[in-house]
Formats: C-alpha cells, sequence, structure tokens
C-alpha cells in the first residue's frame, strides 16, 4: 500500500520534476545550437497545461522558484522569467475559472494570449534592466515553434495524465 502510494505520489510530481530539470539544464538553448532556428520555450507549455488541467500539481511558489532557477542559470536578471511564469499561471488560472468544457482549440488560444503577454513582459523588462542583446527574429521563431508544438505536448500531457495520474481535469 505504502508502494503504491509513493509512486503515485512520484507520478504526480512528474510535471514539477521535469520543470525544475528544464530550468536547470537550459535544454531550449541547446536545441539553438543544434537547430538553427528552432527555439522552444517548453517551460511556458508545461505551466500552462499543468496550471489549466491540475493546478495542484504546479504550485505557484515552485514555478516562481523555478523561474528564479531559470535566471540565475541562464544569466538574466533576477525576477524576470518568474514574472513570465507568472503571467501563464494568471491566464492559465483565469481561463480555468472562467471556462466549463475546455477542448485543445480553446486552450491553443488562449495560450496564444498567455506567450504573447508573457513574453511581452520578459523581453521589456529583458530590455529596459539588462545589457542583452536579442535578435526579434529569434523572438518570432520562438513564438512560432512554441505555438507550433502547444498540440503535440497538449495530446502527450494528457496522454500522461490519463495513464500515470487519472482523475478528472479541474
Amino acid at each position: 500500500m505504502a508502494r503504491t502510494s509513493f509512486v503515485s505520489k512520484l507520478y504526480n510530481s512528474g510535471p514539477l520534476i521535469l520543470l525544475y530539470y528544464l530550468c536547470i539544464s537550459e535544454v531550449d538553448t541547446n536545441l539553438e545550437s543544434i537547430f538553427e532556428i528552432f527555439t522552444l520555450n517548453f517551460q511556458i507549455i508545461l505551466i500552462y497545461f499543468w496550471v489549466l488541467k491540475r493546478p495542484e500539481l504546479m504550485a505557484n511558489g515552485h514555478v516562481f522558484v523555478a523561474g528564479l532557477i531559470n535566471d540565475v542559470v541562464m544569466g538574466f536578471p533576477l525576477g524576470i522569467s518568474s514574472l513570465s511564469y507568472l503571467i501563464i499561471i494568471f491566464f492559465g488560472t483565469y481561463v480555468r475559472n472562467k471556462s466549463v468544457n475546455t477542448t485543445i482549440a480553446s486552450d491553443w488560444f488562449t495560450f496564444l494570449m498567455a506567450m504573447i503577454f508573457s513574453n511581452l513582459l520578459f523581453f521589456s523588462l529583458l530590455n529596459n534592466f539588462s545589457d542583452l542583446s536579442f535578435s526579434y527574429t529569434k523572438i518570432g521563431y520562438n513564438i512560432f515553434f512554441t505555438l507550433a508544438m502547444f498540440p503535440i505536448f497538449w495530446v502527450l500531457f494528457n496522454l500522461y495524465q490519463a495513464t500515470f495520474i487519472g482523475g478528472r481535469d479541474a
């Protein structure tokens, strides 16, 4: 009995463990060095989906700390990623509270809005409070590929939820 409880808790912690791993490992930066224009902000997809579907698995404090870790690893001013992730949480929470039945189309559209506001905040703060330079074409590629990959990860996360976590959406 205790073993199944431990395994269940481990499966429930899977999205959170993945978030911390992504923030520590710089996977999106490493993909950019392999594929020239392919950049993906997987953390935003992960946070948005799990806040929308199972908010008890992705607590706000954990997301904030993961953002701080991401800032330290990437060399950004402290708190910029955290604020960006909190914007994603805000949109996900709002959509979860206002919608009765979510579909992939509604999640995708609201994800686009969340990503636009999150990236707007992130890059405006980065531009104003650091000397880091960035290319607007790379930002466009990042938004495009993140948005294009959202339905694939939506399906994969739904399969993970149905197979390992169970239960209904929030």
